[in-house]
């Protein structure tokens, strides 16, 4: 397997305890060792391990990354309010915006961006554990995207759990996946109608 972009920085964000830091990871490890590529990744957290701010950077080349930090994310995964308002300036104007659609509101959407929304924790609980909710966003994440073959993400996920979880994580994955697939693009207009309705 290869990576399918040349160079992509990515930032997925949220809060401690959405296993921000673990998908990270997984996407690291996906193109590093499953997709032969290379990754370097930082996180952030905030002053609380459970409920603070939480946040990974990655940088993703089929060649060695030479500078490790993200400048103008591509791609950013944002998975709570804060991590919305924080992080969405900072993107790549005609970037991939990928939003846990019941935690976060959008309330603009810049440039040229692209927005797709996943209700990744009610998908989760229906799963049986709202702790596979990062899961179910990597899968989405591998739908929206085109950075690496979906094999890489799945090998990397296996490799990442304990044994005893990797068929609820694998079907945490798929169904990411299959809603991604399915899934259009929240367009300006379909924003400015949601505000409508809201200052009704």
């Amino acid at each position: 397997m290869k990576l399918t972009t040349k160079l992509a920085e990515m930032r997925i964000a949220g809060f401690g305890g959405q296993g921000v830091i673990l998908a990270a990871h997984i996407v690291g490890k996906a193109a590093a060792i499953k997709a032969d590529g290379y990754a370097t990744l930082t996180q952030n957290y905030g002053p609380e391990a459970r409920g603070g701010a939480s946040s990974a950077a990655l940088v993703i080349s089929d060649e060695p990354v030479l500078y490790p930090y993200t400048t103008r994310p591509d791609v950013l995964v944002v998975m709570a309010q804060e991590a919305y308002h924080r992080f969405v300036p900072e993107m790549n104007p005609n970037g991939i915006l990928l939003v846990e659609q019941d935690l976060v509101r959008l309330e603009e959407i810049p440039g040229n961006v692209r927005v797709y929304g996943i209700p990744a924790t009610r998908m989760a609980e229906d799963l049986g554990k709202k702790i596979v909710t990062n899961i179910v966003m990597l899968g989405f994440l591998a739908a929206k995207t085109d950075l690496m073959p979906v094999e890489a993400y799945k090998l990397a996920v296996a490799d990442s759990v304990p044994a005893a979880a990797r068929e609820l994580n694998a079907r945490a994955f798929d169904a990411g996946y299959e809603y991604g697939l399915q899934a259009r693009e929240i367009t300006r207009a379909d924003l400015e109608a949601a505000l409508e309705v809201i200052s009704e």
